[in-house]
C-alpha cells in the first residue's frame, strides 16, 4: 500500500493485491475502464423544537461502488459488505452490465499526489463532545426568541459528518481524502395578530466547530432567522407583471444555480437536452457576465480536494464577459466528448453513480455600487432571499418564491412585500442583465443540490445585480 492512500486503505482493510483482484474482475467482461469508490461516513445530528431537543443521532456507513464503463455504457454495483467475495460479486455485476470489447487488461496502481488541503481540520466535528454541539442548538433557540416578542416558534437543527473516500481507477489512479462538513440552521415563526411569517438561516462548511464559536455564532443565524419572520409581518403581498428586478448578494444565487448552473452540466449537453447545448463559444449572456464554479475554494461547503471520481476539483470558467466557454465534466462526459476534465464529478454516497454537478457556482463581481443599482430603478423588485422553486433544464424556465422582498419605487427601497415569485429562463435572464455590483458574495453554507434523486452539498453566490426585464408573480394591487 502506497504511503499517500495507507491509511485510507487500511480504513477499509484492502491491500493494492486486493484492489488490483477487484479492477482485474470489473474488466473482466471487457471495457474501456473501471473504478472502485470506497466511502466510510461517520455522522451526527440534533434537532430542537420549542426549546425541547426532539432528536439525536449518530451513525456509521461504509460501503464501495464498483462502475465499469463500455463506450457509452455504464455498469455500476454497489456493497456494503467489503469482505472480497461480496467485493468481487460486485466488480462481476458491474462487468456484466457494462461488457463489451476488452480494451483494458493491465493495471498497475500509483499514488496520485494532491497539492493541496482545502479544509486543514484537525478536529472533526464528528469527534466533538455531544454537549457542545448541543450548546451550540440552545444558544440559537434562546437567541431567536429574545430577538422580538412576536418570535413564537423556533425549530434548530445541527448535523455534521466526516468522510473518508478512497477511489481507485483502472488507469493506475489512486486518491484518498478527509472530508469534513458541518451545518447550524435556524427557523423561526413570527405572529401579529392573524399575520403568521416565517424566517430561515444557517450555514457552516468544511470546519471545525469553533466555526460556530468564533466566526458564525448560533446567534448570528438565530437573529436573522427571527429578523426575516418579522420583517414579513409588515409586508404588503406582492405586485404582478414584467419589471425591473435587482438580486441581492449571496444567497439569491440560487437561481444562478439552478436556472444556469445544470443547463451547464455536461452530461445535459452530450444528450443535447441543455438551453446552452452546442453553443460554446457563443454569446449567451450580458458581457457584464461572467460565471465560474470553482470546487476550490478553503473551508466552503462546495469544495473538495478530489471529486467523487478522485479528479482535482478546478476553478472553470463556464461564462466569460456573456461568451459560453465550456462545461462541467466528470469522467465519463469527458471520454465522450474529448473535453478536458474539470472535477465535477460527484455522487450522493457509494451506492450512487457519480455524474457531473456543481461545486460552489457563482458569478463574478462587476464595477457598479450597489446604491446606484438601486437609484437606476424607477419601478421594481429587490429580491434579498429566496425559498424554493422549479425549473426545467431543457429550456431553463423557471418559478422562484422570493422569501423576503421589497418594492422599488423611484430609486429608492421601500416597503417589504411577501408571496412574490420570479419567473422568466435562465438564458433570456442572463441577457437583460444590465447592471453587475462590486459586492460577490457568497452564501453561508446551507446550500443542498439535488439532481437525480442524489443530493450534494454545494455553494452559491452572485454580486448585486439588476435584470432589466423579468416577470414577478403576486396578488397585491397597485
Amino acid at each position: 500500500m502506497h504511503k499517500a492512500h495507507r491509511f485510507f486503505g487500511e480504513k477499509y482493510g484492502v491491500t493494492d493485491t486486493d484492489l488490483e483482484r477487484y479492477l482485474a474482475e470489473a474488466l473482466s467482461a471487457g471495457s474501456d475502464y473501471a473504478d472502485l469508490y470506497f466511502e466510510y461516513q461517520a455522522s451526527s445530528s440534533i434537532s430542537l423544537d420549542e426549546s425541547l431537543i426532539k432528536g439525536i443521532s449518530q451513525g456509521v456507513s461504509a460501503g464501495c461502488g464498483v462502475r465499469v464503463i463500455s463506450g457509452e455504457r455504464t455498469g455500476y454495483a454497489y456493497t456494503d459488505d467489503l469482505s472480497s467475495d461480496k467485493m468481487l460479486k460486485a466488480a462481476r455485476i458491474a462487468a456484466h452490465i457494462a461488457s463489451g470489447p476488452a480494451r483494458v487488461t493491465t493495471i498497475g496502481l500509483s499514488e496520485r499526489e494532491i497539492p493541496r488541503n482545502l479544509y486543514p481540520v484537525v478536529i472533526a466535528p464528528t469527534d466533538v463532545d455531544l454537549a457542545a454541539k448541543l450548546d451550540l442548538v440552545q444558544r440559537a433557540d434562546k437567541a431567536a426568541r429574545a430577538y422580538d416578542a412576536r418570535v413564537t416558534q423556533v425549530r434548530v437543527g445541527y448535523g455534521d459528518e466526516v468522510r473518508y473516500i478512497l477511489t481507485v481507477t483502472s488507469d493506475g489512479g489512486v486518491s484518498g481524502d478527509f472530508q469534513p462538513l458541518a451545518r447550524l440552521s435556524v427557523f423561526c415563526l413570527a405572529q401579529d395578530g392573524k399575520s403568521v411569517q416565517r424566517g430561515f438561516s444557517g450555514g457552516g462548511g468544511r470546519v471545525e466547530l469553533k466555526f460556530f464559536l468564533e466566526e458564525k455564532t448560533p446567534e448570528h443565524f438565530a437573529e436573522e432567522a427571527a429578523r426575516q419572520a418579522i420583517v414579513q409581518l409588515t409586508a404588503t403581498d406582492a405586485p404582478a407583471g414584467e419589471m425591473e428586478v435587482v438580486l441581492g448578494p449571496g444567497w439569491p444565487g440560487i437561481l444562478l444555480h439552478e436556472a444556469i448552473g445544470h443547463g451547464l452540466e455536461s452530461d445535459f449537453n452530450r444528450k443535447k437536452t441543455s438551453a446552452f447545448s452546442g453553443l460554446i463559444g457563443q454569446k449567451v449572456a450580458s458581457e457584464l457576465c461572467t460565471v465560474v464554479d470553482d470546487g476550490t475554494m478553503p473551508m466552503r461547503r462546495g469544495s473538495l480536494n478530489v471529486d467523487d471520481e478522485g479528479t482535482p476539483t478546478t476553478k472553470t470558467v463556464l461564462i466569460e464577459n456573456g461568451i459560453l466557454r465550456g462545461y462541467m465534466q466528470d469522467k465519463l462526459s469527458a471520454r465522450l466528448t474529448k473535453a478536458p476534465l474539470t472535477g465535477n464529478g460527484r455522487r450522493e454516497s457509494y451506492a450512487h453513480i457519480p455524474m457531473p454537478r456543481m461545486t460552489n457556482t457563482y458569478m463574478l463581481a462587476g464595477n457598479s455600487v450597489p446604491a446606484d443599482i438601486i437609484r437606476s430603478v424607477r419601478r421594481g423588485l429587490y429580491a434579498v432571499h429566496f425559498g424554493g422553486g422549479q425549473v426545467d433544464i431543457t429550456n431553463g424556465k423557471f418559478v422562484f418564491s422570493a422569501s423576503e422582498a421589497y418594492l422599488i419605487e423611484d430609486g429608492k427601497v421601500t416597503r417589504p412585500v411577501r408571496n412574490a415569485t420570479l419567473i422568466g429562463d435562465g438564458p433570456t435572464v442572463l441577457k437583460h442583465v444590465s447592471m453587475v455590483g462590486n459586492d460577490l458574495e457568497l452564501d453561508e453554507g446551507i446550500g443542498t443540490c439535488g439532481k437525480d434523486g442524489q443530493s450534494v452539498p454545494v455553494g452559491v453566490g452572485i454580486p448585486t445585480i439588476k435584470v432589466d426585464r423579468l416577470t414577478v408573480g403576486g396578488t397585491g394591487q397597485e
